[in-house]
């Protein structure tokens, strides 16, 4: 259709690898903190931060999926890791993580244009997004 929006693969890839370093990070950092965590209330939440940690690898494999499709490489680079003992503090970097992840795939959205493959992207995406959010949600209540 003349005027229609088109997908930018180029800037679609590019987003999409962005988003990717978090997204490995994601999937790392949920592992590092549930296998870390000392305490009875720590120990709680471990296994739900497993399942978390779970759901991030399943998105790094859509992220991935979409740019190899659109003829891109995915990147390997993971962003910062870090390790906290203090249960507190280890669920504070990971809201800041999940938080700093949501805007990467926020981002990634804007390239995607109207076509039908267009609103593929933009709704797994959106998916992606709506999930982080959940686990942001359950992260701030496990905080108080």
């Amino acid at each position: 259709m003349a005027g229609e929006e088109r997908l930018d693969e180029g800037e679609a890839i590019d987003r999409l690898n962005e988003a990717l370093v978090n997204q490995y990070r994601s999937a790392l950092q949920y592992s590092i903190t549930a296998s870390s965590l000392l305490g009875i209330e720590a120990q709680a939440v471990g296994e739900k931060l497993t399942e978390y940690g779970d759901e991030e690898l399943a998105g790094a494999r859509l992220l991935i999926e979409k740019i190899v499709s659109f003829g891109g490489e995915p990147t390997t680079e993971v962003a910062a890791l870090e390790f906290h003992g203090q249960a507190g503090e280890a669920l504070a970097w990971l809201i800041r993580c999940e938080e700093e992840g949501v805007e990467k795939l926020q981002a990634a959205i804007e390239p995607t244009g109207r076509e039908g493959r267009s609103e593929a992207l933009e709704h797994m995406l959106e998916h992606l997004i709506m999930r982080k959010q959940r686990q942001i949600d359950f992260l701030k209540r496990s905080t108080g």
